[in-house]
Parts: structure tokens; C-alpha cells; sequence
């Protein structure tokens, strides 16, 4: 009789983003979601930490603390928001028949704020420190610019035995090394860097500024 192998732990996910970051609304409309429709939610552990459309993914969060409950949320929110239908952000609560109560009363007693400053401090704390957002963590290796790949990086740290099969996919497929702490002038995929002396106005610019660089040396 063999021993039954303990199940592995999962792996450790964080992701730090800005909801009205353009390329962290992109990241999350159309790569973390695969980790939920795609079964990898198996295998991970994640926890979304920076949130600040008017404070409402933080209150949501706080809400529904369990990531399979709140991440409908945030991905509806963050859907209008990158199809810059910024009015009916409202209706996520309608179209996924959720009490838009606890949330309202969070955000308009002043606990978001409060919930913002704690996320801001741990933040803060990141060993290396966020240089960007999004910002993604997994199993405290930041991704860097390589953020896209957050699948083929949660399955190759995964050590249990049963992977979901969209990580055999993610893994054949895998040409070079992911999420490398490379320094680039003008990263593999575009960020936006934070800098808390910049209206919203110049950090969108600059975010347009650096996809038009990329961009321009992808033709080159």
C-alpha cells in the first residue's frame, strides 16, 4: 500500500494594479481572466491588492473576500472601464445579482479609503519594490514586463501532480524564459509607471506614449 501524497499547496498569486490603468484594464479583461475560465484557479492562490476606482474594487473586496466572488465583480467593472463605458459600471451589480448595498455604504462611510491607505502600505513593502503596474506576483517572483504569462508562470511553479490542461498548452508553447527581471528601456509589454506627482491626464499619456514606442519598434 502506497502513501497518499498530501495535495501540493497552491501556488501564491498577487496582482497589483490601478483600475484605471489602461494596460492593467487589458491585463485583466483579457489574460487574467484565462486563469479562472481556463481551471488554473485550481492550482492558485491569488489575492488582488491595489485598487482605486473610486474605491469600489477595494470595497468589493473587502465584501466578498474570496477571490471567485469578488473577481466577477472586478472583471465586470474593469470591462466597462476598458470599453470607457465608465457610467455603467453600476450594472455589474444587476447583471451578477449581487446586494450593490455593502459596497455603496463602504465606499461613501469612508471604510474604502481606509482600505485603500492599507493596500497602499503593503504596497509599499514589496521586496523588490513595484516599479509599474500591473504588477504581478506569483509565489513572490514578480513577472515584471512578462505579466501576460502569468498562466505559463503558475503552472510551471505548481509541484502537484494534477495540472489543469490548459497548462500543458502553456508550457509546450513557451519559447523563452518567463518573467526574468529585465531592465528594458522600453518594456515587452507595456505598463504604466506609477508616480504619485501625476494627474491621471499625464499617466494616460504616458501609457499612450510608451504603447506608440513599443509599437513603432515591433514595425522597425
Amino acid at each position: 500500500i502506497l502513501p497518499v501524497k498530501e495535495e501540493a499547496e497552491k501556488v501564491q498569486v498577487a496582482v497589483y494594479y490601478e483600475s484605471l490603468c489602461p494596460y492593467c484594464e487589458n491585463f485583466i479583461v483579457n489574460y487574467l481572466i484565462d486563469v479562472f475560465t481556463e481551471g488554473i484557479d485550481a492550482i492558485a492562490d491569488h489575492g488582488e491588492e491595489e485598487c482605486f476606482f473610486n474605491t469600489v474594487e477595494a470595497c468589493a473586496i473587502n465584501t466578498w473576500p474570496d477571490v471567485h466572488d469578488h473577481f466577477p465583480f472586478i472583471f465586470c467593472v474593469e470591462r466597462y472601464l476598458y470599453y470607457g463605458n465608465f457610467d455603467k459600471w453600476e450594472s455589474c451589480f444587476e447583471e451578477l445579482s449581487l446586494d450593490p448595498k455593502p459596497v455603496k455604504d463602504c465606499y461613501s462611510s469612508g471604510l474604502g479609503y481606509q482600505l485603500n491607505l492599507q493596500y497602499a502600505d503593503v504596497t509599499n513593502s514589496l521586496q523588490p519594490p513595484k516599479k509599474y503596474v500591473p504588477w504581478v506576483v506569483v509565489d513572490g517572483k514578480p513577472l515584471y514586463d512578462d505579466y501576460i504569462y502569468i498562466i505559463t508562470n503558475i503552472c510551471g511553479m505548481y509541484k502537484g501532480p494534477n495540472l489543469p490542461k490548459a497548462c500543458f498548452r502553456c508550457l509546450a508553447s513557451s519559447k523563452h524564459p518567463i518573467g526574468a527581471p529585465h531592465d528594458r528601456a522600453i518594456p515587452l509589454h507595456p505598463v504604466t509607471y506609477a508616480d504619485d506627482s501625476s494627474s491621471p491626464l499625464l499617466s494616460k499619456l504616458r501609457s499612450s506614449l510608451m504603447s506608440f514606442m513599443f509599437n513603432r519598434n515591433l514595425a522597425a
